[in-house]
């Protein structure tokens, strides 16, 4: 079963990315997504390699976002694909089979979509606006979580759902109820000055059972 927190990580440069990083494995984080705006650079590969050992050295997950080769040259334990970037069969063909493969979607068409492309797990989003992230699509709000969740219920389908975008502490729990897995969270956790006390809260409200 995947973990119910993810942090997606910030950062404009190595250093900073890796602060992030560090912060949020130190403080009880076990899945990064390291998404890295010079993501095909020689810094993504330093950046990506640093990654690694750490997450290794903390027994999390490690997913790269959208970069296929990197996380196939690295051995990194999956990617995370938007809409927009290599398909979840193409990356399947250069990663294999044991790989996680994530994909990003905002209506229902997009979760059958990535259903059938037997994608491992799905970051369903925006819940709200949120400045982390350009060209943004339609926010879903609650309404929008509870009408897809819904609709997958409807057709049995099965797939762990990750709400992403603008969350706030506050928002889990309404967050949970809606039927999703867990939260993909990336300002929230580069953000506060008290990580730990953050994700010690964020954790006891995504693993409460509903």
């Amino acid at each position: 079963m995947h973990n119910q927190l993810q942090y997606i990580s910030q950062g404009n440069t190595v250093e900073e990315q890796l602060y992030n990083i560090h912060k949020a494995l130190d403080n009880g984080c076990d899945w990064i997504q390291m998404r890295f705006k010079k993501n095909y650079s020689d810094d993504a590969f330093t950046l990506a390699e640093a990654v690694k050992m750490l997450c290794k050295e903390y027994l999390a997950t490690f997913i790269i976002n959208d970069n296929v080769h990197l996380a196939k040259q690295l051995d990194a334990d999956g990617v995370h694909l938007g809409l927009s970037d290599m398909s979840v069969e193409e990356a399947r063909l250069i990663l294999g089979k044991t790989k996680i493969i994530g994909g990003t979607a905002n209506t229902f068409e997009d979760v059958l979509q990535r259903t059938a492309e037997n994608c491992d797990y799905i970051g369903l989003g925006p819940f709200q606006f949120t400045t982390t992230k350009q060209n943004l699509s339609p926010i879903l709000g609650l309404e929008g979580y509870r009408s897809i969740i819904g609709q997958m219920k409807a057709k049995n389908i099965q797939i762990p759902i990750y709400a992403i975008g603008g969350i706030t502490l506050e928002n889990v729990e309404s967050l949970m109820k809606t039927g999703i897995h867990g939260i993909a969270v990336s300002g929230l956790i580069t953000q506060t000055e008290n990580a730990l006390q953050l994700i010690n809260q964020l954790n006891d409200k995504l693993y409460v059972t509903i």
